[in-house]
Protein backbone atom coordinates (compact mmCIF):
# COMPACT_ATOMS: atom_id res chain seq x y z
CA UNK A 1 0.00 0.00 0.00
CA UNK A 2 1.44 3.54 -0.78
CA UNK A 3 0.34 7.08 -0.10
CA UNK A 4 1.50 10.23 -2.14
CA UNK A 5 -0.22 13.86 -1.89
CA UNK A 6 -0.02 15.56 -5.41
CA UNK A 7 0.78 18.58 -3.80
CA UNK A 8 4.57 16.53 -3.01
CA UNK A 9 4.71 14.78 -5.88
CA UNK A 10 7.39 16.07 -8.07
CA UNK A 11 5.99 18.03 -11.57
CA UNK A 12 7.52 17.46 -14.90
CA UNK A 13 7.01 20.14 -17.74
CA UNK A 14 7.21 18.85 -20.84
CA UNK A 15 7.38 20.95 -24.31
CA UNK A 16 8.12 19.69 -27.87
CA UNK A 17 6.47 20.98 -31.12
CA UNK A 18 3.06 21.62 -30.40
CA UNK A 19 3.16 19.16 -27.11
CA UNK A 20 3.04 21.35 -23.73
CA UNK A 21 1.69 20.63 -20.45
CA UNK A 22 2.46 19.63 -16.99
CA UNK A 23 2.66 16.53 -15.53
CA UNK A 24 2.44 14.71 -12.41
CA UNK A 25 2.88 11.25 -11.96
CA UNK A 26 0.85 10.35 -8.82
CA UNK A 27 0.55 6.41 -9.51
CA UNK A 28 4.43 6.15 -9.38
CA UNK A 29 4.67 7.83 -6.56
CA UNK A 30 2.53 5.83 -4.30
CA UNK A 31 4.08 2.92 -5.78
CA UNK A 32 1.66 1.40 -8.35
CA UNK A 33 2.97 -1.35 -11.06
CA UNK A 34 0.17 -2.72 -13.32
CA UNK A 35 -1.68 0.53 -13.13
CA UNK A 36 -1.30 4.24 -12.92
CA UNK A 37 -2.83 7.50 -12.59
CA UNK A 38 -1.12 10.85 -14.06
CA UNK A 39 -2.36 14.23 -12.83
CA UNK A 40 -1.74 16.57 -16.56
CA UNK A 41 -2.21 20.31 -16.05
CA UNK A 42 -2.56 22.76 -19.58
CA UNK A 43 -1.79 26.17 -19.97
CA UNK A 44 -5.28 27.90 -22.49
CA UNK A 45 -4.47 26.15 -25.78
CA UNK A 46 -1.97 23.26 -24.70
CA UNK A 47 -2.04 20.10 -25.79
CA UNK A 48 -0.42 17.05 -24.15
CA UNK A 49 0.31 14.74 -26.86
CA UNK A 50 -0.53 13.99 -29.92
CA UNK A 51 -3.05 12.24 -30.78
CA UNK A 52 -2.79 8.82 -30.28
CA UNK A 53 -4.32 5.08 -29.93
CA UNK A 54 -3.60 2.68 -27.03
CA UNK A 55 -3.13 -1.14 -27.51
CA UNK A 56 -3.91 -3.23 -24.99
CA UNK A 57 -4.49 -0.05 -22.42
CA UNK A 58 -8.16 1.81 -22.10
CA UNK A 59 -7.46 4.97 -20.50
CA UNK A 60 -10.33 7.02 -18.85
CA UNK A 61 -10.03 10.92 -18.17
CA UNK A 62 -11.47 12.44 -15.36
CA UNK A 63 -11.47 16.59 -15.59
CA UNK A 64 -10.56 18.45 -12.23
CA UNK A 65 -10.91 21.43 -12.97
CA UNK A 66 -11.76 23.88 -16.08
CA UNK A 67 -12.50 23.45 -19.87
CA UNK A 68 -11.35 22.33 -23.38
CA UNK A 69 -11.74 20.03 -26.14
CA UNK A 70 -10.91 16.34 -26.87
CA UNK A 71 -10.17 15.47 -30.18
CA UNK A 72 -11.69 12.10 -31.88
CA UNK A 73 -10.15 10.82 -35.05
CA UNK A 74 -10.81 14.46 -36.88
CA UNK A 75 -14.12 15.37 -34.59
CA UNK A 76 -13.52 18.13 -31.52
CA UNK A 77 -15.74 17.66 -28.22
CA UNK A 78 -16.14 20.25 -25.46
CA UNK A 79 -15.31 18.55 -21.94
CA UNK A 80 -15.36 20.50 -18.94
CA UNK A 81 -14.96 19.84 -14.76
CA UNK A 82 -17.02 16.80 -13.36
CA UNK A 83 -16.66 15.06 -17.11
CA UNK A 84 -15.83 11.10 -17.37
CA UNK A 85 -13.90 10.52 -20.78
CA UNK A 86 -12.74 6.88 -22.14
CA UNK A 87 -10.37 6.13 -24.59
CA UNK A 88 -11.16 2.76 -25.50
CA UNK A 89 -8.09 0.66 -26.64
CA UNK A 90 -8.12 -0.10 -30.70
CA UNK A 91 -10.93 2.64 -30.96
CA UNK A 92 -10.26 6.51 -32.17
CA UNK A 93 -7.31 8.44 -32.12
CA UNK A 94 -7.53 10.64 -29.53
CA UNK A 95 -6.13 13.88 -27.12
CA UNK A 96 -6.91 16.80 -25.45
CA UNK A 97 -6.42 20.91 -25.48
CA UNK A 98 -6.86 23.28 -22.37
CA UNK A 99 -9.68 25.95 -23.12
CA UNK A 100 -9.68 29.51 -21.72
CA UNK A 101 -9.99 28.12 -18.24
CA UNK A 102 -6.93 25.72 -18.90
CA UNK A 103 -7.42 22.16 -18.00
CA UNK A 104 -6.58 19.90 -15.66
CA UNK A 105 -7.38 16.05 -15.46
CA UNK A 106 -6.95 13.02 -14.08
CA UNK A 107 -5.38 10.55 -16.29
CA UNK A 108 -6.20 6.40 -15.56
CA UNK A 109 -5.06 3.57 -17.17
CA UNK A 110 -3.15 -0.27 -16.98
CA UNK A 111 0.03 0.20 -17.75
CA UNK A 112 1.41 -0.84 -21.08
CA UNK A 113 4.64 -3.13 -21.37
CA UNK A 114 5.95 -3.55 -24.14
CA UNK A 115 6.79 -6.75 -24.85
CA UNK A 116 8.73 -6.72 -28.61
CA UNK A 117 12.21 -7.90 -28.72
CA UNK A 118 14.81 -5.30 -30.18
CA UNK A 119 17.84 -6.39 -32.59
CA UNK A 120 20.13 -4.01 -31.22
CA UNK A 121 23.00 -4.37 -33.53
CA UNK A 122 20.36 -4.31 -36.76
CA UNK A 123 18.47 -1.49 -35.43
CA UNK A 124 15.44 -3.62 -35.65
CA UNK A 125 12.88 -4.82 -33.75
CA UNK A 126 9.98 -7.52 -34.43
CA UNK A 127 5.84 -6.65 -34.99
CA UNK A 128 2.86 -8.18 -35.58
CA UNK A 129 3.41 -8.31 -39.37
CA UNK A 130 6.69 -7.94 -39.92
CA UNK A 131 9.50 -5.67 -39.03
CA UNK A 132 10.26 -2.00 -37.51
CA UNK A 133 13.16 -0.18 -38.14
CA UNK A 134 14.51 1.54 -34.58
CA UNK A 135 15.46 5.74 -35.52
CA UNK A 136 17.10 7.41 -32.85
CA UNK A 137 15.56 11.03 -31.54
CA UNK A 138 11.32 11.20 -30.76
CA UNK A 139 8.85 10.09 -32.57
CA UNK A 140 6.94 13.63 -31.72
CA UNK A 141 9.50 15.62 -33.38
CA UNK A 142 7.49 13.65 -36.74
CA UNK A 143 3.95 14.55 -36.08
CA UNK A 144 2.17 16.87 -38.66
CA UNK A 145 0.01 19.99 -36.82
CA UNK A 146 -3.09 19.12 -35.39
CA UNK A 147 -5.67 21.30 -36.81
CA UNK A 148 -9.03 21.48 -34.17
CA UNK A 149 -12.03 21.63 -35.96
CA UNK A 150 -15.14 23.79 -34.56
CA UNK A 151 -16.55 21.31 -31.64
CA UNK A 152 -19.74 19.11 -32.40
CA UNK A 153 -22.83 20.38 -30.89
CA UNK A 154 -23.42 16.56 -29.64
CA UNK A 155 -21.04 14.97 -27.28
CA UNK A 156 -20.66 10.66 -27.81
CA UNK A 157 -22.15 8.33 -25.38
CA UNK A 158 -18.00 8.33 -23.88
CA UNK A 159 -18.17 11.05 -22.20
CA UNK A 160 -20.36 11.79 -19.35
CA UNK A 161 -20.53 14.62 -16.52
CA UNK A 162 -20.76 12.95 -12.73
CA UNK A 163 -24.04 15.40 -12.31
CA UNK A 164 -25.43 13.03 -15.29
CA UNK A 165 -25.03 9.74 -13.80
CA UNK A 166 -27.19 8.09 -11.41
CA UNK A 167 -25.71 7.55 -7.65
CA UNK A 168 -26.17 4.28 -6.08
CA UNK A 169 -26.63 4.97 -2.85
CA UNK A 170 -26.36 2.79 0.53
CA UNK A 171 -26.54 4.17 3.92
CA UNK A 172 -24.56 7.43 3.83
CA UNK A 173 -22.64 6.15 0.78
CA UNK A 174 -23.37 7.14 -3.01
CA UNK A 175 -21.38 5.47 -5.55
CA UNK A 176 -21.72 6.65 -9.37
CA UNK A 177 -20.28 4.55 -11.87
CA UNK A 178 -18.79 6.59 -14.81
CA UNK A 179 -16.55 3.71 -16.22
CA UNK A 180 -19.09 1.96 -16.93
CA UNK A 181 -21.93 4.95 -17.82
CA UNK A 182 -19.11 5.79 -20.62
CA UNK A 183 -18.85 2.88 -21.57
CA UNK A 184 -15.74 1.11 -20.08
CA UNK A 185 -14.68 -2.35 -20.84
CA UNK A 186 -11.43 -3.59 -18.93
CA UNK A 187 -11.24 -0.86 -16.29
CA UNK A 188 -13.22 1.00 -14.05
CA UNK A 189 -13.57 4.44 -12.79
CA UNK A 190 -15.63 5.30 -9.98
CA UNK A 191 -17.09 8.51 -7.99
CA UNK A 192 -17.94 7.87 -4.10
CA UNK A 193 -19.60 9.70 -1.56
CA UNK A 194 -19.15 8.68 2.67
CA UNK A 195 -21.06 10.74 4.81
CA UNK A 196 -19.47 11.12 7.88
CA UNK A 197 -18.78 8.10 9.36
CA UNK A 198 -19.52 6.00 6.22
CA UNK A 199 -16.98 2.88 4.98
CA UNK A 200 -16.26 3.42 1.40
CA UNK A 201 -16.91 -0.49 1.32
CA UNK A 202 -16.60 -3.47 3.43
CA UNK A 203 -12.59 -4.45 4.19
CA UNK A 204 -12.16 -6.35 1.19
CA UNK A 205 -8.49 -7.64 -0.21
CA UNK A 206 -7.66 -7.81 -3.86
CA UNK A 207 -5.76 -10.70 -5.50
CA UNK A 208 -4.59 -10.17 -9.21
CA UNK A 209 -5.01 -6.25 -9.16
CA UNK A 210 -4.51 -2.76 -8.31
CA UNK A 211 -6.87 -0.33 -6.85
CA UNK A 212 -6.41 3.41 -6.59
CA UNK A 213 -7.68 6.09 -4.74
CA UNK A 214 -7.84 9.93 -5.40
CA UNK A 215 -9.32 12.24 -2.82
CA UNK A 216 -10.98 15.00 -4.56
CA UNK A 217 -12.56 16.29 -1.58
CA UNK A 218 -13.11 16.27 2.17
CA UNK A 219 -11.04 14.54 5.11
CA UNK A 220 -11.25 10.76 6.40
CA UNK A 221 -9.23 7.80 7.90
CA UNK A 222 -7.74 5.00 5.51
CA UNK A 223 -8.08 1.53 7.20
CA UNK A 224 -5.61 -1.13 6.93
CA UNK A 225 -5.12 -4.77 8.30
CA UNK A 226 -1.46 -6.15 7.72
CA UNK A 227 -2.50 -9.42 7.06
CA UNK A 228 -5.94 -11.55 7.16
CA UNK A 229 -6.25 -12.29 10.70
CA UNK A 230 -3.73 -9.15 11.42
CA UNK A 231 -4.51 -6.26 13.43
CA UNK A 232 -5.86 -3.04 11.80
CA UNK A 233 -3.99 0.54 11.27
CA UNK A 234 -5.35 3.97 10.19
CA UNK A 235 -3.80 7.10 7.91
CA UNK A 236 -5.29 10.08 7.93
CA UNK A 237 -6.36 11.36 4.04
CA UNK A 238 -7.50 14.73 2.88
CA UNK A 239 -8.04 16.48 -1.04
CA UNK A 240 -5.15 15.39 -3.60
CA UNK A 241 -4.13 12.07 -1.54
CA UNK A 242 -3.74 8.91 -3.98
CA UNK A 243 -4.01 6.09 -2.48
CA UNK A 244 -2.44 2.79 -4.32
CA UNK A 245 -3.42 -0.75 -3.39
CA UNK A 246 -1.51 -3.63 -4.11
CA UNK A 247 -2.54 -6.87 -5.43
CA UNK A 248 -1.12 -8.54 -2.26
CA UNK A 249 -2.19 -5.90 0.05
CA UNK A 250 -4.05 -6.36 3.26
CA UNK A 251 -7.55 -5.68 3.77
CA UNK A 252 -9.05 -2.43 3.64
CA UNK A 253 -11.76 -0.41 3.87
Amino acid sequence: MGIAHWDEVEKRRNERRQMAATWSNLGSAAGSYRCGVTRIELAPGEMPTPAHVHGEAEETFYVLAGSGLTWLDEQAYEIRAGDCVVYKNFHEAHTIRGGDEGLDVLAFGAREYFTSSELPRGGSMWSITGWIEVHDGHPWDREPELVWPEPETERPATIVNVTDVEPDVVGGRRRRYLGAAAGSRWTGLTHIECEAGTLSGPPHVHSAEEELFVVLDGEGTLELWRSWRGGRGNQTTSAGTRARRRCSGGASA
